[in-house]
């Protein structure tokens, strides 16, 4: 869990710095997060979600990767799932995809170390699938 989340959601819910320490003290007994181990911040989101806190949930693997080997390794997958490959919806395919052959649940968080091998897998796919 991130403070930065935190702070997002400080900002969007317009705590001033008054309300949010006396939030922070009310939930863990501490008045700054930079103190909390990640269950405390975990309890500090969830009450600012239930005060109206809307975060991106959910939404932490997709397309959109910071990481040009992540958006390559979707790209493919996107690629493969148009030519009828996948039985499952393309993201959701991919993340069973890189569990099954690294053990790593999240494509966002595979190093480009593992993902070049997944990347050369998903290019034979591709030029099977093309090809007959």
């Amino acid at each position: 869990m991130s403070i930065a989340a935190i702070h997002v959601a400080k900002a969007q819910l317009g705590l001033d710095d008054e309300t949010y320490r006396a939030l922070l003290v009310r939930i863990t007994g501490k008045a700054s997060s930079k103190d909390m181990n990640g269950r405390e911040l975990l309890a500090i989101l969830a009450e600012m979600r239930r005060l109206g806190f809307k975060d991106q949930a959910g939404k932490s693997w997709r397309a959109g990767s910071q990481k040009p080997f992540v958006r390559r390794l979707f790209a493919l997958a996107k690629s493969i799932d148009e030519l009828g490959y996948w039985r499952h919806p393309y993201k959701k395919a991919l993340q069973l995809f890189v569990a099954e052959k690294t053990g790593v649940e999240n494509p966002e968080w595979l190093t480009s170390e593992q993902a070049a091998p997944l990347i050369e897998a998903l290019k034979q796919i591709e030029r099977r699938l093309k090809c007959g």
